[in-house]
């Protein structure tokens, strides 16, 4: 005899007050995002889980199944949670892993308010990369890691590249070579400063008479790192890496405006 639907449900939460589920002031849901976290830290629940229902939720914390949707579209844009529609496992609201979709949000925002100058990113650039530059030489790579390396070389050598077209090739190329580290913090806020880089680097040269002197240097400086790397010199690749990213940085601080776009606030 099969089992009725109603007795395979999971048993209905007790209602917790509101004043037993978060500090007084806290934002209704900050409740929520405390409890996943506790959960995530103790394994209960794991990349791949689906989280309970708004329902169970809002009886779990105390609080309205607004405040639960609210929830989620933190944790969705924090790169912790994917809702989906439907029905099976792909369905609901999924814990996944995308670390640097929440950071890249953060970053691309607060640049967007000037709260990040322009110099800080270039000293937290210049901390990441070297210590990643020197790690990815120390590292065993493959022919495919190799190959990958010369293919940006390569990409962004080619005879008519527009200026947007280098940058998106410049940003890429600078994750990728971080991530051969091995390191996964690194790689996550590099990814998530791809945006900020693209940003700042698209940004600061206005004028293509000026971008035309500049790009022959940019991609020799690019050959020297990935020679470095390649060489198993990590103190030549990090050495390369801070004078490229400081090269760029001077000149385009120094870069004429155009009469078209108005000139950059200075970092």
């Amino acid at each position: 005899m099969s089992t009725p639907d109603f007795a395979r449900e999971e048993p209905t939460p007790a209602p917790v007050a509101p004043w037993e589920s978060a500090a007084h002031g806290a934002r209704s849901y900050d409740a929520v995002l405390a409890s996943i976290e506790v959960d995530l830290r103790q394994g209960k629940i794991k990349v791949g889980d689906q989280l309970p229902g708004e329902r169970a939720l809002a009886l779990r914390h105390g609080i309205s199944r607004a405040s639960v949707r609210d929830a989620i579209r933190v944790l969705d844009a924090m790169g912790v949670v994917r809702t989906g529609v439907g029905s099976g496992p792909q369905s609901g609201t999924v814990v996944i892993a995308n670390p640097s979709a929440g950071l890249a949000s953060t970053l691309r925002l607060h640049m967007a308010t000037n709260h990040f100058p322009v110099a800080d990113i270039v000293q937290t650039r210049v901390m990441m990369e070297t210590w990643a530059a020197v790690e990815a030489a120390a590292s065993p790579r493959s022919a495919e890691q190799v190959s990958k390396l010369r293919g940006a070389l390569t990409a962004m050598a080619a005879p008519g590249l527009s200026r947007e077209a280098f940058h998106v090739l410049d940003a890429a190329f600078h994750v990728y070579l971080s991530s051969l580290a091995g390191n996964a913090v690194v790689t996550s806020m590099m990814e998530s400063l791809r945006s900020a880089i693209q940003g700042y680097v698209g940004a600061a040269i206005t004028s293509d008479d000026h971008w035309e002197t500049m790009v022959p240097t940019l991609r020799q400086q690019h050959e020297d790192i990935v020679a470095a790397v390649i060489a198993n010199d990590g103190g030549a690749a990090a050495a390369a890496l801070k004078s490229h990213i400081e090269w760029f940085h001077q000149h385009s601080e120094s870069a004429p405006a155009t009469a078209s776009t108005p000139e950059r606030p200075q970092s």
